[in-house]
């Protein structure tokens, strides 16, 4: 049996360079090689032209590129569109674009399935098969910029970790892919430009802000009420909301951005005038933002849109509390490609 070759978007650039000089050629081959596997986002060795025959067959004998392929794609009637992603081994996830009159946004998945358990995400349950590499999270990218090129007429702007999976439980590779999207090597977007979301994991807050890290943090709140957060979001009791707001308030501390919090009113669970209080308490921590988030349904009947009323009260308590407010209207709704509906339906 054949031992399988590695994949060759594992290695380093200074790896490569070091292949190379093993196997009696000039280092700099390593950097031609990097180039077209992360700038240009090349997949077959073959369409390396400026590689003599021999030095692409020898990359064929030694290594394989583990591409990703758009396995399936939906449009929404408002310009969403949701692709299935097939990965090198069989396994999908689902990424979207996400298009507005200003800005095109990729939301892209960094596992398959999810490690956690909220009760209104369709994620939720899908078991986690596996963590995404540091170029199968990069490959959604470079795809979904293709598709804004084309259907848009405009490079992709913007990139939100809000997928399949939870990005604090694949750390080091979500870092790695997010390294190589900033890179001036890589795609050279701006890391102002990206924001991870998280359901809150304390520690790894607190590791991200001690990184360094150059990017924004959202966080999946839905209820400042520890009681109701765990009936939502059972995971809530191992990570409750003063670790959490701990986490947060060190966050702040040491990089003076902002957190967003994201929040979804439903009908009989955070529609209260004790919820709303809580959150507005919660927001006075540290520097925020709120986006209310309209609610989309996974055929679950516990979970339901509040009435605008209670939406209204939501967002005139914030207001007069000085804590800026955004509402978010859902897109790709009718092709199962909003917050929380990722399944993989198709």
């Amino acid at each position: 049996m054949k031992p399988l070759k590695k994949d060759i978007r594992a290695l380093t650039k200074e790896q490569l360079r070091e292949f190379f000089v093993k196997n009696g050629d000039r280092a700099f081959r390593g950097n031609q090689v990097y180039e077209w596997l992360w700038s240009k986002s090349l997949h077959s060795f073959e369409d390396m032209t400026n590689l003599s025959k021999e030095t692409r067959e020898m990359l064929d004998t030694n290594f394989v590129i583990n591409h990703i392929e758009v396995d399936s794609m939906q449009k929404s009637n408002d310009g969403t569109i949701k692709n299935g992603i097939k990965l090198h081994d069989g396994l999908v996830v689902e990424s979207v674009l996400i298009p507005t009159d200003k800005r095109t946004t990729a939301c892209v998945s960094s596992q398959v399935g999810c490690s956690l358990n909220c009760k209104f995400c369709a994620t939720a349950r899908l078991k986690r098969m596996r963590n995404l590499n540091p170029d199968e999270i990069y490959d959604q990218v470079v795809a979904i910029d293709h598709q804004s090129r084309l259907y848009h007429q405009r490079k992709l702007t913007n990139i939100v970790f809000m997928g399949m999976g939870e990005p604090l439980m694949n750390y080091n590779n979500v870092l790695k892919a997010i390294d190589k999207i900033t890179s001036d090597e890589g795609l050279g977007m701006s890391a102002k430009r990206i924001t991870l979301s998280t359901s809150g994991i304390p520690k790894m807050i607190k590791k991200m802000a001690d990184d360094e890290v150059k990017f924004n943090l959202a966080v999946s709140l839905h209820s400042a009420i520890d009681e109701v957060r765990t009936s939502i979001m059972p995971f809530n009791e191992t990570f409750p909301l003063d670790e959490l707001r701990e986490s947060l308030e060190y966050w702040y501390a040491k990089t003076r951005r902002k957190v967003t919090y994201e929040y979804v009113v439903w009908k009989g669970i955070n529609d209260t005038k004790e919820a709303i209080q809580a959150l507005v308490k919660f927001c006075k921590y540290i520097p925020c933002k709120v986006n209310l988030i309209e609610y989309n349904s996974i055929d679950d009947p516990q979970f339901q849109q509040a009435n605008d009323d209670a939406l209204n009260n939501y967002i005139s308590n914030l207001e007069m509390n000085d804590i800026t407010v955004n509402v978010r209207r859902s897109r790709g709704k009718d092709i199962d490609a909003a917050c929380g509906q990722l399944a993989n339906k198709s």
